[in-house]
């Protein structure tokens, strides 16, 4: 992570230079320091640039001189970066904005270590030894469905509510008051609310309590598709199979090609706008496993293996689910990995 510490005294600028120092010896953390003596109007100037380009903020100050300055900058806890002050005589490590998907708490807790100040950790989930849904979507690489329902789920948590909890992974988050469900068939009446962490579209619709949906990234995505095919048509073929199968997109882990199409647009924009990785497999690759698949001659005759959806399907890994899907010019094939650990 980068992290830019911010000092306005010259004992603040001690500390920063302490902090900067770190990058010797330790690898967690890049810190770069920018020193203001006493002169706030110099660090108002670059707070746009450090807020935009690194991943924590560090003031070496009062707790008052940090919030007015990162306010106007302040968007919601997915994208703003960590914020964490220590005051210029280093006695406390206060983690304020961003303590768990921005990595403030974890930082406040490094800093104290580094300096022996002593962090302060004000979340409540935190303070009560229970993992928040956030932190443990974060740990484990889960995208988050709908921040309003993760909160509603993390403050029941802190309250001590009973929640229900489904996963297709084998990962189980930290709470004691946690009823882990088998199947969505048989619910339990005294659960108050639920985490859910599939890939499956799951809609409940008589289940009137608070539901946190967690996609982890296990979906798999091959296309072939004709020459030129613009990307908006192969993005509306990923979302048409991915509807048919009750699969959430926000469950792609990667999308996968043969070599010939390695400078095709539309996947390359397709890939972009899912926001996953592209893999390209080779000729050799492919044809190592086609002979698993049905075969098309008009394909082999074209780019030289018989087939290109299934076969990038099942090299990114995971079971086949979806074989393939034709759409005008473009085929689909989705596999599923199950992680064991």
């Amino acid at each position: 992570m980068k992290i830019a510490c911010l000092s306005f005294t010259e004992k603040g600028k001690e500390i920063g230079d302490r902090l900067k120092n770190l990058n010797k010896d330790d690898g967690k953390y890049l810190l770069t320091h920018y020193a203001n003596g006493e002169v706030e109007d110099k660090i108002k100037g670059i707070m746009n640039y450090v807020w935009n380009e690194y991943d924590g903020l560090v003031f070496i100050s009062s707790t008052g001189i940090a919030v007015r300055m990162i306010t106007p900058y302040i968007k919601d806890k997915i994208k703003d970066p960590a914020v964490v002050v220590i005051d210029d005589c280093g006695r406390f490590s206060i983690s304020l904005l961003s303590g768990h998907l921005g990595g403030a708490n974890e930082l406040s807790e490094w800093l104290g270590e580094k300096i022996n100040a002593i962090p302060v950790i004000t979340t409540a989930s935190d303070n009560r030894k229970i993992e928040a849904v956030d932190l443990f979507a974060k740990r484990n690489k889960y995208y988050l469905e709908d921040m309003e329902s993760i909160k509603k789920i993390t403050a029941m948590m802190v309250n001590g509510k009973n929640i229900g909890f489904y996963s297709e992974d084998n990962k189980i988050i930290n709470y004691p008051n946690l009823t882990v469900l088998e199947d969505l068939d048989h619910m339990n009446p005294n659960i108050d609310g639920m985490i859910i962490v599939s890939s499956q579209d799951i809609n409940l619709q008589n289940i009137n309590i608070p539901i946190a949906y967690l996609r982890p990234r296990n979906i798999n995505i091959g296309v072939g598709c004709r020459k030129d095919i613009e990307a908006m048509r192969i993005i509306e073929a990923i979302e048409e199979v991915f509807y048919k199968a009750k699969l959430s997109v926000n469950s792609i882990k990667a999308i996968g090609t043969v070599e010939v199409k390695k400078n095709e647009k539309g996947i390359i924009d397709a890939s972009k706008h899912f926001n996953c990785p592209m893999k390209i497999f080779t000729i050799d690759e492919i044809k190592e496993v086609q002979d698993k698949f049905d075969k098309s001659q008009f394909v082999k005759d074209n780019i030289g293996v018989y087939s290109v959806s299934e076969p990038s399907a099942y090299l990114l890994g995971g079971e086949l689910i979806v074989n393939k899907s034709k759409h005008n010019g473009i085929t689909i094939s989705i596999s599923k990995e199950i992680r064991n650990g």
